[in-house]
């Protein structure tokens, strides 16, 4: 990997390590009450910029071992099925264990694109808002670890 890309995706890290850090006095709130309509808006957001944080990362892993890129209608499903199935490295970038609830913060971050504020239900979304910083944890991890072997 050459370092120009490396730097790309150590800073797309960061971005995503300070959206989780700067979100913690949210994120810790939401585990000791239910959020009012504010802080579900707000955490929706969040949670839809770690999806988003995170797909920016991957596509720079894929263009750094020559992967092509989806580009259809479908290109966030698609770029999730490559993630976890099948790229034509067979390089894993994220762990297969993980597969179940990060498909869960991607339906979520088609949902909160297509729809407003006042159709959030904290009962769908208390899952991905308190596991948040374990999934990155893991995913963080995965990612400093495919650095590391390309």
């Amino acid at each position: 990997m050459d370092n120009n890309v490396k730097e790309k995706i150590e800073y797309e890290i960061s971005r995503i390590e300070k959206l989780i850090n700067d979100a913690k006095p949210l994120l810790d709130l939401c585990k000791l009450k239910e959020p009012d309509f504010v802080e579900i808006t707000a955490s929706a957001q969040i949670l839809h910029s770690f999806y988003n944080g995170v797909e920016s990362v991957v596509v720079l892993f894929l263009k750094s071992i020559d992967e092509k890129i989806p580009n259809d209608s479908r290109w966030h499903k698609t770029l999730f099925e490559i993630i976890f199935d099948t790229n034509s490295k067979n390089r894993e970038i994220i762990r297969r264990g993980i597969k179940e609830q990060m498909e869960q913060y991607m339906y979520f971050r088609h949902f909160i694109r297509h729809s407003y504020s006042s159709e959030l239900k904290w009962s769908e979304m208390e899952p991905l808002v308190k596991n948040l910083e374990e999934i990155w944890k893991i995913i963080k991890s995965d990612f400093e670890l495919f650095i590391k072997n390309n």
